[in-house]
C-alpha cells in the first residue's frame, strides 16, 4: 500500500512538472481580448496585440492600425498580467522579447539593452511614453472569455533618463496610488502610478 501511494505521489509530481514545462496556450481570440483590457476603451480594436503560438513563441495575433501595442499573458509566469504601450516603445519592448528568447537573464537583459542606448544602436523615446498593465489572480480568470475579475490597473510613462530632481517626483512612494519615478537618470527610468 505504501508503495502504491509513492507511486501516485511521484506520478502526479511528474504530471505536475509537465505541464509546468509546457503550459495552456489558449486560443488567439481569448489572448487577444485579454491583451487589450488595459487600454483605453478607444484604442482596443485597433491596437496591434503579440501573443503566444502552440509551441510557446511570442508572435503577432493581430496587426493594428493605431499607436498602441499589447502584449497578451504570459502562459509560463504564475497570475495574469497584460500590458499596452505607446509603439515608440517597441523598439525597446522588442529587444527585451528578443533576449529573453536568447535566454539572458533580467540583469544580462538590462546591463545589454543599457549598453545598446549608450551606443545609439537602440533608441528610446524622446518625448514620455505610456504603457498600461492590468493584472490579476489565475483564480478569477476566465478562459472563455478572457475576462479578469480581480484586476489592477497600473500605469507606467517612461521618460528615460529622468530624475526625481528633473521632475520633482519622489523616488519611492509615501501614499497608496501616487507617482514616484523609478530607475531614475537611466534609460529605464519611469514614472509609476499604481495601486501599490
Amino acid at each position: 500500500m505504501k508503495n502504491i501511494l509513492i507511486g501516485a505521489l511521484a506520478l502526479s509530481m511528474f504530471s505536475a512538472c509537465a505541464q509546468g514545462d509546457k503550459p495552456e496556450i489558449l486560443p488567439a481570440d481569448i489572448q487577444i481580448k485579454t491583451a487589450v483590457l488595459p487600454a483605453p476603451d478607444d484604442k482596443k480594436d485597433g491596437a496591434t496585440v503579440y501573443g503566444y503560438n502552440q509551441e510557446g513563441e511570442v508572435k503577432m495575433l493581430r496587426e493594428g492600425t493605431n499607436d498602441l501595442v499589447c502584449i497578451a499573458d504570459n502562459p509560463y509566469n504564475d497570475g495574469i498580467s497584460v500590458s499596452c504601450y505607446f509603439k515608440a516603445l517597441d523598439p525597446f519592448m522588442k529587444r527585451g522579447r528578443e533576449l529573453k528568447k536568447e535566454g539572458k537573464t533580467t540583469p544580462e537583459l538590462r546591463e545589454i539593452r543599457a549598453a545598446e542606448v549608450a551606443a545609439g544602436t537602440l533608441k528610446m523615446p524622446e518625448a514620455p511614453s505610456m504603457m498600461y498593465v492590468f493584472y490579476g489572480t489565475a483564480a478569477t480568470y476566465d478562459k472563455t472569455t478572457g475576462a479578469l475579475g480581480d484586476g489592477q490597473f497600473r500605469y507606467v510613462i517612461y521618460t528615460p533618463f529622468a530624475t526625481a530632481e528633473s521632475t520633482g517626483l519622489p523616488t519611492t512612494p509615501h501614499a497608496k496610488g501616487m507617482p514616484w519615478i523609478m530607475d531614475p537618470g537611466t534609460h529605464r527610468a519611469h514614472i509609476m502610478v499604481g495601486p501599490n
